[in-house]
């Protein structure tokens, strides 16, 4: 249900809201990126067009599939604020969560996030991809989520070193309910109606065999966009064969590793990655689902 706080509407995303959203919430987190860019790297980039369309896609399947979970918040100038969340089974994540830097400081973040933290009433489990912005940290932490800083491994990676890796296929549609069985032995809860929007945008590695099981959704620059698997060696054996996905000569990003993925660190660090901290993983009821790579939108 709709609410205000002083002058802005605190009111449920609508579709027609999508292409506007996307545009502030890269506003937004480019500003935030700008403002805390460490000054030995590079100037951030703004998104292309193609991860534009990808976030409008995103967001339409949770209006689809998790509309309770969408809220927006809007003042006389127009829409400031948004957070997006979904809810799979026993577990809640957030998807996407910004407020304009000049709304910034008015409560109206912790309004709209307070909006969309209704729609994970029941679940047992929760889940937040954290950016390094200590408001939204903030705000994670007093909703009673636990903070782990989390690092990223970046770099071009040296091919020379990668190692042939066996049984592993390209997966398929056929491949969900396995997928799915992994999400709920790591993270207690299976992603369901994500698969086919992830493997739509994401060539997906899977393993199954008598050793393991688990799969990699791979990055456009290779790396992984999300991976899950029954045992380490397995989980292992997936990362190396995302990393050997990436275009030669190209940089690669491996994100939110916490010290319970040392599995990944030690992979990262072995391709010749360099790692940096940055952000944080915040877990409500659940310790950090391992062996395990979080995707930023779908946990």
């Amino acid at each position: 249900m709709s609410r205000t706080v002083g002058a802005v509407l605190i009111r449920p995303l609508r579709a027609a809201d999508v292409a506007t959203v996307e545009r502030l919430s890269s506003d937004a987190f480019h500003a935030l990126d700008v403002a805390t860019r460490p000054a030995d790297w590079p100037p951030p980039a703004r998104r292309e067009e193609a991860q534009a369309a990808a976030w409008r896609r995103r967001c339409h399947h949770l209006l689809r599939h998790d509309a309770p979970g969408c809220w927006v918040a809007e003042d006389a100038s127009g829409i400031v604020g948004m957070a997006t969340s979904l809810r799979r089974e026993t577990w809640w994540g957030l998807s996407s969560y910004f407020v304009c830097p000049r709304a910034q400081g008015t409560g109206i973040g912790r309004a709209v996030l307070d909006a969309a933290l209704q729609h994970s009433q029941g679940a047992l489990r929760g889940t937040i991809c954290s950016s390094h912005d200590p408001r939204a940290v903030r705000r994670y932490r007093q909703a009673g989520f636990t903070l782990y800083p989390v690092m990223f491994a970046w770099g071009t990676v040296d091919r020379s070193l990668l190692p042939v890796v066996d049984h592993v296929r390209s997966g398929s549609a056929g491949d969900f309910d396995l997928c799915d069985s992994v999400d709920r032995l790591t993270r207690g809860a299976g992603h369901g109606v994500d698969h086919p929007v992830m493997a739509a945008e994401h060539p997906m590695l899977v393993i199954d065999n008598g050793t393991g099981s688990g799969y990699c959704y791979v990055a456009e620059a290779g790396g992984p966009y999300l991976l899950a698997a029954s045992n380490l060696r397995t989980a292992t054996r997936l990362l190396w064969e995302s990393l050997a996905a990436s275009t030669p000569g190209r940089p690669v990003m491996v994100r939110y590793l916490t010290a319970e993925q040392e599995w990944a660190v030690d992979v990262a660090l072995e391709a010749r990655l360099e790692l940096h901290t940055r952000g944080y993983l915040a877990y409500r009821g659940m310790k950090p689902a391992t062996p395990y790579v979080p995707s930023p939108h779908v946990m």
